[in-house]
């Protein structure tokens, strides 16, 4: 095997509550993830040289040792001392710095994909034990599907599958640090905590309807102050029959859920129609059929 193509996929947050923080500046989280159909393409390829290279779509990104793509080859490329070089080209479609973890679906991937290419023998767990070394979310993005985190987001547990539904995706044009909005973050502050419990509680009773409801995210706090479109966004497709509609990790994207799709359609149409971003997709969750690890 020359080459290989995966679907890196994009995430959101159902539910994200932060519990406290650690004295190494991490904070203790619970969080319901789910991935959606909304992915950047990664193709892997042997090279010559020796050495690694990333090319992307996107002029603006890095494309050396600040790519978290690249982090992830060498990671296992100097570990199992492999020799040939890796190539490794990102077609992004998820929005950067969006809340949505494309940078660490991408890293995800590539831990994927050359495990398969070099016939590395690695588990899923052990790729999983990888990735955490570069990002708290990659471990999940190498797991997918609907997912429990806590610790720093590392630990997961399975959850029962998200209900169908359509998801809208808008983000603004307006980039966040997610270290800014930890760090601004304080936890001891928190009025309103999501009901975590109630989302766990909807996907068993596989009710939509009880897991919007029960969603929340304590990050809204510190994020929409700093850029009141998120929350006009969110009203906007509350209006237009979201279920429920909140911003994604630390932001500032925003996702609804809808049980129509021409609802959604109609917000993504209102919502370019008002300018409050370009960028607004209609996509759908992913489920994961658990004895398999890829598409």
């Amino acid at each position: 095997m020359n080459q290989i193509e995966l679907k890196a996929l994009a995430k959101i947050n159902l539910g994200l509550d932060v519990l406290g923080r650690r004295e190494n500046g991490y904070h203790d989280v619970r969080m319901v993830m789910q991935s959606i159909y909304l992915y950047d393409e990664v193709r892997i390829e042997k090279a010559e040289p020796e050495e690694i290279s990333v090319i992307s779509n996107l002029s603006f990104l890095p494309t050396g040792e600040g790519n978290i793509a690249y982090k992830a080859a060498k990671l296992l490329k100097d570990e199992f001392q492999i020799k040939e070089g890796i190539k490794i080209t990102l077609n992004k479609h998820i929005p950067v710095a969006a809340g949505l973890a494309g940078g660490s679906s991408n890293a995800a991937a590539v831990l994927f994909g050359m495990n398969r290419m070099f016939w590395l023998g690695l588990s899923q767990k052990e790729l999983m034990e990888r990735g955490v070394k570069l990002g708290a979310d990659v471990p999940y993005c190498i797991m997918r599907g609907t997912v429990l985190a806590e610790g720093i987001g590392e630990e997961l547990s399975v959850l029962p599958a998200m209900p169908k539904c359509t998801v809208l995706i808008a983000k603004p044009p307006v980039s966040v640090s997610t270290k800014v909005v930890y760090e601004a973050l304080d936890s001891g502050n928190i009025v309103k905590h999501p009901d975590i419990d109630g989302i766990i509680e909807g996907l068993q009773n596989r009710d939509l309807r009880q897991v919007a409801a029960s969603m929340g995210n304590v990050l809204e706090d510190v994020t929409i102050p700093m850029h009141p479109v998120i929350e006009d966004i969110k009203n906007e497709m509350k209006v237009c029959g979201a279920l429920n509609a909140m911003m994604s990790g630390s932001g500032p994207t925003v996702f609804g859920l809808f049980e129509s799709r021409a609802a959604a359609r109609e917000a993504q149409r209102r919502i370019r129609e008002k300018s409050l971003t370009k960028q607004v997709y209609v996509t759908s969750i992913h489920s994961v059929r658990r004895n398999q690890n890829a598409d």
